[in-house]
């Protein structure tokens, strides 16, 4: 049987583009993550692993018009959009360069002999080597920053892991053009190519998170996609780690003293973001507590005018489209729920924004208004009008894990005054990042960031965003009483590399 066609596909009208690539299967498979794997050794030297990607940013860069233009047919997302988040992959590939020639993250431990202490101590010298060759699995929202050349590839190359990237079915061609970009900054370098793999299909998906040699995967979608290869991966006869980000509703809560405060600017700040890239974006704001009353009532006015005012969009594909109607429509036909904006069909192949409003009383028990506490992907959030903080307190309880929770305070909450630092200690057990006084949508890439949060946000306790995403494709190994001849460089008393580490217990940069 010949192997099915991959079509680049225009969202806007559904017809297909091109003809880019034909679905991998086993074999297909097998050969990509083979290549990976003899790859290993290319990116042992970590100079030359940091001019790797650096150069990968300067090759994506010097492609910029070329690849903005496919992922905006492919998606639909529109130029602006698209070139900032080319820029943002581009910083984030030379971040995680000078993370490379830091080598902090390489955590080096060293302890000399101590015959005084109980037991006593060996010379130990410890320090983090990479995993093997990870999987990657596209995200469709973000064709950049969480595909091809985004922070999985990009912090799997920096610990010195070989890569073979699933291609999302959303944007193929762009795909195959970061892939090359990518190809052609390793040939600079005397990387072979096969350190970055690309296969693409269903079947590829699956054979890709079976394979022997795969060491770790890293996942960006849908919470059924992800738990199915979350699984396997724990059913494998060497089960493997799997970094999987599923989904979220990531809550917020408004303040009884917020809302009197500044009813108008929180009500027209959610808006942009819920209805930020089309409600594609896995922070967005999917569940608000609002007191009910007055200043309530102001707010839900302001998110009225505002989300009224939004033009419609087109989402990422049709299946996207066809669940966030159906998603909508469920929802909308749940009791006591209303829509004082309707969310649905903006034309053939485009939808609009909308809101739903229910009592929070209707989501403090089990029953038909859950499906109120699920992610509903595109421009779509639900206002939970509470009577009192206790009755907010159990909506909270009843969540699961979040990438985001956020509160808006009053300025004399905000100081100290009233909850505002209970509020802040009953979100956080709920998510990886909480915010006070913001919105969620926009992940800056730093340092500090930490894109995650517990189940289903993400099925570790790692980040997908920053410095430390890197340490998700790396695992310590301890060298006890090893004959200083053969340590590794890393591992040696005169430090020959200049790394920073912990020598005898004390800490030298």
């Amino acid at each position: 049987m010949a192997a099915a066609p991959v079509w680049s596909v225009d969202p806007r009208t559904g017809k297909q583009r091109e003809q880019v690539a034909v679905e991998a299967g086993a074999q297909e498979v097998d050969a990509a993550v083979r290549a990976a794997h003899a790859a290993r050794g290319s990116l042992a030297d970590r100079t030359v692993r940091s001019a790797f990607l650096r150069s990968a940013a300067d090759e994506l860069e010097g492609a910029r018009d070329r690849l903005v233009e496919t992922a905006d047919a492919e998606t639909a997302l529109g130029p602006v959009r698209l070139t900032g988040e080319l820029a943002r992959t581009c910083y984030q590939l030379r971040a995680f360069a000078d993370i490379v020639d830091e080598g902090a993250f390489l955590d080096v431990v060293i302890n000399h002999p101590d015959d005084t202490a109980t037991p006593p101590i060996p010379d130990l010298r410890r320090h983090k080597v990479p995993l093997g060759v990870v999987a990657v699995y596209s995200a469709s929202n973000f064709p950049f920053a969480f595909s091809v050349a985004g922070g999985d590839t990009a912090s799997a190359l920096a610990a010195g892991c070989p890569v073979v990237v699933k291609a999302h079915p959303d944007h193929p061609a762009l795909s195959e053009l970061v892939a090359a970009a990518l190809r052609r900054a390793a040939e600079q370098h005397g990387i072979p190519e096969g350190v970055i793999g690309l296969v693409h299909g269903f079947e590829a998906g699956i054979e890709l998170i079976k394979h022997p040699l795969i060491a770790a995967a890293g996942f960006t979608g849908s919470v059924r996609g992800g738990r199915a290869l979350f699984d396997a991966a724990a059913a494998r006869p060497v089960p493997i780690p799997f970094h999987g980000e599923l989904g979220s509703l990531n809550p917020v809560v408004v303040t009884e003293a917020a809302a009197a405060e500044r009813a108008e600017a929180i009500g027209a700040g959610l808006a942009g973001s819920m209805t930020l890239g089309v409600g594609q974006f896995c922070v967005k704001p999917g569940l608000v507590l609002a007191p009910t009353g007055a200043a309530g009532d102001r707010l839900v006015k302001s998110l009225t005018d505002a989300v009224g005012d939004t033009e419609a969009g087109v989402l990422l594909d049709h299946r996207m489209r066809d669940n966030f109607l159906a998603g909508v429509a469920e929802r909308a036909a749940l009791p006591d729920v209303e829509s004082p904006v309707t969310a649905g069909a903006g034309g053939e192949h485009t939808v609009s924004a909308g809101f739903l409003t229910v009592p929070a009383e209707r989501l403090t028990t089990d029953g038909d208004h859950d499906l109120l506490l699920e992610e509903c992907f595109g421009p779509i959030t639900v206002v939970a009008r509470y009577e009192d903080e206790a009755e907010a307190r159990r909506v909270l309880d009843r969540l699961p894990g979040n990438l985001t929770a956020t509160v808006h305070l009053s300025t004399e909450e905000a100081a100290g005054e009233g909850r505002g630092a209970e509020i802040l200690a009953e979100l956080t057990p709920l998510a990886g990042r909480v915010l006070v006084n913001g919105w969620p949508t926009g992940v800056a890439v730093a340092p500090a960031q930490h894109h995650g949060g517990p189940y289903p946000a993400t099925t570790s306790t790692s980040t997908s965003v920053g410095g430390t995403a890197i340490e998700r494709w790396l695992r310590p190994v301890v060298y006890q009483n090893a004959p200083a001849a053969l340590l590794p460089a890393e591992l040696r008393d005169e430090n020959p590399l200049g790394l920073p580490r912990r020598f005898n217990g004390r800490l030298e940069r």
